[in-house]
């Protein structure tokens, strides 16, 4: 083991992350030292960089990661991934024992949200990470943009040999989220009609999924051709461009009128949750996946939504002991594609080049950051 690592430390005066070099944490009972492999770009970290989403700092970011257990915490359950095991790591780290995680809620982990994503610590109230000179370093979520990386075994799990490690951390977040947004909230039922308001790195995901997972016809709508056309690769049988075309009415004359009957949104701005909530059918569901920029709202007609039986629902996340295996089965059977789904790679001193890239739309679905 060595005893420093590189890590991309955000200081909080600006979107502007610093290659660093910290110690390496050290895994407390029932967590890992998990050494990366590759840690996805996630629009998340960067509402976080923008100052668009409260965090403290200094902190490093990334929440969806892929890697190799090299050590566990003392006292650690035999049942966690052993030592050599290739893993993935879920971005919602339950921790198991809440009254949400007691109801099978793990997406809803009240330790995880009161802890991690408000004081950027672990549910012992301290982060794993430290500066050279002993000050502590906030983790947004297992802090991925590093080396190394701490992980609560208990969102670990392990990564099948025929699948590549470096893209498989978007299962972590990118698709891990998409399934409990298809899986849990919209409850998808086999022959039913899919819109995607998005195509990002959710948005594809959920195309993929949508498809894999039974829906009848997938509609994918962007401001972005190349978008749009990764979007038919991966599984939509329609795409519209929002960016010269009404996508409502889009959406509806492709429905013969009726709308469809489930609308993902995956941005999370406020006229693309209103053109989500304007696409559904009667009783259709609409699922709010994007994450806003500080206070944003959308409105929402009262009347339709009464007289129509709308149903509108946000998602966060999956629920990371079911369906982080889940995901990962999937890949292994074939039915996604995670190779295909991230289109740019770059290593850990390039990491403001690639947020850069995100910010300014660039990347098609998803980019991840290599470790070596």
């Amino acid at each position: 083991m060595v005893d420093t690592m590189r890590a991309a430390v955000w200081h909080g005066t600006g979107p502007e992350l610093r290659i660093e070099e910290i110690p390496v944490p050290e895994p407390k009972t029932g967590e890992a030292l998990v050494k990366l492999t590759s840690c996805g770009v996630c629009h998340s970290d960067l509402h976080v960089l923008r100052g668009e989403v409260a965090f403290p700092s200094p902190a490093v970011l990334g929440h969806e990661i892929s890697g190799v257990v090299t050590a566990l915490g003392p006292g650690t359950d035999d049942a966690a991934p052993a030592v050599g095991t290739s893993v993935v790591g879920a971005f919602i780290m339950p921790c198991g024992s809440c009254r949400q995680c007691e109801r099978g809620r793990d997406d809803m982990c009240l330790s995880f949200f009161a802890q991690n994503r408000l004081n950027g610590t672990l549910y012992d109230g301290s982060s794993r990470l430290q500066a050279t000179d002993g000050s502590s370093i906030a983790m947004y979520s297992m802090a991925g943009l590093a080396e190394y990386a701490v992980v609560p075994v208990i969102a670990l799990a392990p990564l099948p040999p025929e699948l590549p490690q470096a893209p498989a951390a978007i299962l972590g977040c990118a698709i891990f989220t998409a399934y409990g947004a298809i899986r849990h909230s919209a409850d998808l039922q086999p022959g039913e009609t899919v819109a995607v308001v998005a195509i990002g790195g959710v948005g594809q995901s959920i195309v993929q999924l949508a498809k894999a997972m039974g829906a009848g016809r997938v509609i994918a709508i962007d401001v972005s051709d190349e978008k749009l056309a990764q979007a038919r690769r991966l599984g939509a049988d329609e795409v519209i461009n929002s960016a010269g075309t009404d996508p409502v009415a889009a959406v509806r004359e492709l429905t013969d009128g009726a709308g469809v009957d489930v609308a993902f949104e995956a941005l999370g701005l406020p006229q693309t949750f209103q053109q989500a909530s304007r696409m559904l059918i009667d009783g259709g569901r609409m699922v709010a996946i994007g994450i806003a920029a500080g206070d944003a709202t959308a409105q929402i007609e009262i009347t339709p939504l009464v007289r129509r039986g709308f149903h509108i629902m946000g998602s966060f996340g999956g629920r990371t002991r079911v369906d982080l295996p889940a995901v990962i089965d999937l890949a292994a059977q074939g039915k996604i594609n995670i190779a295909d789904a991230v289109s740019r790679s770059y290593r850990l001193d390039q990491v403001n080049d690639a947020y850069a890239a995100l910010g300014r739309g660039e990347i098609r679905g998803r980019a991840v950051i290599t470790m070596e």
